[in-house]
């Protein structure tokens, strides 16, 4: 499949292309929809005042020839004008990936992804894993690899690297998860 062909499916039809395959996206639970609807409303409440934008998972950024890919939240700092359709070929400000259990989708968030979005040349990539409680935040350095800026696993973050003025508190979001009822019975904790 080629990257225009990806681009023009319909916005229904799941998946992100790698490699010119359509591949799989990771079966979003509640703790995730939970994680990245919280996200995007402090994200949000962060940026619109500035001139920003915050973009759930359907949007498809174009990182590279024959791959595209649907990040959990994109953030664009001011100053970018962006298309109103389509993909997205202009590197956002940060990538965000909320983890899911699985080996396969903890590969691809902390392995594939990371090798995509650097080449991309988004500055910041962030993983957020509920099952670990933790935040890491990855910079874009010397020779397009990403670097550790921060990991955080709780209390009120007031100095996130590339976002000035912001502020996570990773306890409300933990605290937002555990709203939540019990596990169905018969599944993995998540």
């Amino acid at each position: 499949m080629t990257l225009a062909e990806w681009i023009a499916m319909p916005e229904d039809e799941p998946g992100e292309l790698v490699d010119g395959h359509l591949e799989e996206e990771e079966m979003a639970d509640l703790v995730h929809e939970t994680v990245v609807a919280w996200l995007v409303h402090v994200l949000r409440s962060w940026i619109v005042g500035r001139g920003g934008f915050v973009f759930g998972s359907e949007a498809k950024l174009a990182v590279r020839p024959g791959t595209g890919r649907k990040p959990d939240v994109t953030v664009y700092l001011p100053g970018k004008v962006l298309p109103r359709r389509g993909a997205v070929r202009i590197p956002p400000d940060v990538a965000v990936e909320v983890v899911s259990p699985t080996p396969r989708d903890r590969r691809r968030d902390r392995v594939e992804k990371l090798g995509d979005y650097a080449a991309f040349a988004v500055p910041y990539y962030w993983i957020i894993d509920p099952e670990q409680r933790s935040l890491e935040i990855f910079a874009l350095g010397s020779g397009g690899r990403y670097v550790r800026a921060l990991g955080a696993g709780a209390g009120r973050l007031v100095e996130i690297p590339g976002c000035e003025g912001l502020a996570l508190d990773l306890d409300a979001l933990w605290a937002e998860i555990e709203r939540l009822g019990p596990e169905e019975p018969g599944t993995e904790s998540s």
